[in-house]
């Protein structure tokens, strides 16, 4: 809880959003995907993709919080010039925050997609195999 107060809490609050609509985008075409009696593989593999897509926003949006962080700290820092290094260092700390869990939100989803990406292969593999 202490990382995303200081990473933030708006843009932690949407990159949790984004982590949540990624996650949930990727179980509900999986599971669709992959209970369906006829499946269109390549329909269902671009739907699993729209879901890494939202990783990589997340990844994108983490960036967009660190450089507004810094644009802050920068701003704070020239209005100030006779400020302590460790201030600079936990601004410097806290914009390192969001990146970081956007990367995260990326890696999991991409594991994620991944995964499911596999698993709708092989099924449709072992459909062919059985028609």
């Amino acid at each position: 809880m202490k990382l995303f107060i200081t990473g933030g809490p708006g843009f932690m609050s949407i990159l949790t959003l984004l982590l949540v609509i990624a996650t949930a985008w990727i179980i509900y075409h999986f599971v669709v995907g992959y209970n369906s009696k006829q499946p269109n593989q390549e329909k269902i593999l671009r739907k699993l993709g729209y879901g890494k897509s939202i990783g990589l926003f997340a990844l994108v949006t983490g960036f967009l919080g660190q450089m507004i962080g810094l644009i802050n700290a920068f701003s704070v820092i020239s209005d100030h010039p006779d400020i302590k290094t460790e201030y600079i260092f936990d601004g410097i700390y806290s914009t390192m925050i969001c990146p970081i869990y956007g990367m995260l939100i990326f890696l999991f989803s991409l594991l994620l997609w991944f995964v499911a990406s596999f698993m709708i292969e092989k099924r449709a593999k072992n459909l062919s195999q059985l028609a």
